[in-house]
């Protein structure tokens, strides 16, 4: 009870005071900070070893384009599954730290391994183990951050983690370009190089993440995973889910992208430009929809951002020159920033508190999994159709996202126990 009461004093101590005027002075927490800078860092891991490895693997190693299909298909499964279980596990052990630390050293851990392989196996071993570490660690952090959030900036604390995140992403590519070019193309350099701000995002998580107190954690109160389990999560909640089904549905993996900018005149060596493109308009646009959540909801932004995506894929159908291309990045872009922490403030809102966890491995199993029927669907169309169908099929799908987030998402109400700290 003591745990608890401290745990609310806290709580309301940090809440904003005269009503939503006060808003914009509540300051975000220390922790999402820590989080957004570990995730930054971890992406420029990431993306130095990400952006590198289809040459790595075809040129350097041999490997054919049907093993690489192979191996990044077989990680996001592992992701898929893993995602559901360690927010289900985070809620029941009421440990988010532990398995955020554990999901975030997993990756760390495979660097080096990459650096090693002298075949596809060791490499497939690598990218397993790297995308199972996503899946431990997506949905613990995002409840947690949900977990020492008051309510009203959720929507800032998701998108200033969301931008950092991005940010990483802009500078992991541009690391590995200067050292391809210090290095005269020594790819496994760039891979070593990658293990060192990796393994500095796990000592953050270590020394400067805190484990928060939430009350009734432990095996005696923990939700059991099972139907009543699901339908206690609530209508507003699964109508989020439908929404993010469609939307991710409507995205196709980045490397489509860098196919089609070949078609529109770019060279193959500026081909890692695509990715820093994108994750610049991400990370300028990520924290300012958070705040702008947090004061109008998410409805409206939501639906903005699934326009933004069929207008990108309407200028990708047609894009046979710079110009367009680059502009349908840009929406791409816009479309990432104003949707990835837009949704994850929406399941926080409207998740109970105990099954923060559970709700948020819930909402990433069910979008991964249609991403990745959206990137089959995606290779199989361009095959048989090639890709101004691919992308014009794209577009109304998005449109129809569009439509079912006007239907389905709520207003601003929360509900009443995400107001607590969970």
């Amino acid at each position: 009870m003591g745990e608890r009461g401290e745990a609310e004093r806290k709580r309301g101590a940090a809440a904003p005071r005269g009503g939503p005027r006060g808003r914009a002075a509540t300051p975000l927490p220390a922790a999402v900070w820590v989080l957004g800078f570990v995730s930054l860092l971890m992406d420029v891991s990431s993306e130095m070893v990400h952006g590198l490895l289809p040459v790595f693997l075809v040129v350097t190693l041999g490997a054919s384009t049907v093993t690489l299909g192979i191996i990044e298909g077989l990680g996001e499964g592992v992701a898929l599954i893993v995602k559901l279980f360690s927010g289900l596990l985070s809620d029941r052990l009421g440990r988010r730290k532990l398995l955020v630390l554990a999901g975030y050293g997993l990756s760390a851990l495979t660097k080096p391994l990459f650096a090693l392989a002298q075949g596809a196996g060791l490499v497939l071993l690598a990218r397993l183990v790297d995308r199972m570490g996503k899946g431990i660690r997506g949905a613990p952090r995002d409840a947690l951050i949900a977990d020492v959030t008051p309510p009203a900036v959720q929507g800032a604390a998701y998108g200033l983690r969301q931008t950092l995140d991005t940010v990483g992403a802009v500078i992991g590519p541009l690391i590995a370009l200067v050292l391809m070019e210090l290095t005269g193309g020594d790819i496994r350099t760039v891979f070593w190089v990658a293990a060192i701000p990796g393994f500095l995002a796990v000592a953050l998580i270590v020394f400067a993440v805190p484990e928060p107190v939430r009350p009734g954690t432990g095996s005696a109160a923990a939700p059991a995973f099972e139907r009543a389990a699901l339908r206690a999560l609530g209508r507003p909640f699964w109508k989020i889910v439908v929404v993010g089904a469609l939307a991710a549905l409507a995205l196709f993996s980045e490397a489509f992208l860098v196919l089609r900018a070949l078609d529109a005149g770019f060279a193959m060596n500026h081909a890692p430009l695509v990715l820093v493109i994108l994750s610049v308009v991400f990370a300028l646009t990520a924290y300012p929809a958070g705040r702008l959540q947090d004061r109008i909801g998410g409805k409206g932004i939501v639906m903005t951002s699934l326009l933004a995506l069929a207008l990108a894929h309407f200028l990708f159908a047609f894009s046979s020159a710079p110009a367009p291309f680059v502009a349908a990045l840009l929406f791409w872009g816009l479309h990432l920033g104003l949707s990835k922490g837009v949704f994850a403030a929406l399941v926080a809102a409207a998740a109970p508190a105990a099954f923060r966890g559970t709700a948020f491995g819930v909402f990433n199993l069910v979008a991964g999994g249609m991403l990745l029927l959206g990137n089959g669907l995606a290779g199989l169309l361009w095959h048989l159709a090639g890709p101004r169908a691919t992308f014009l099929a794209a577009a109304a799908v998005a449109l129809a996202a569009m439509g079912a987030a006007g239907a389905l998402i709520e207003g601003r109400r929360r509900r009443p126990d995400a107001s607590s700290s969970g």
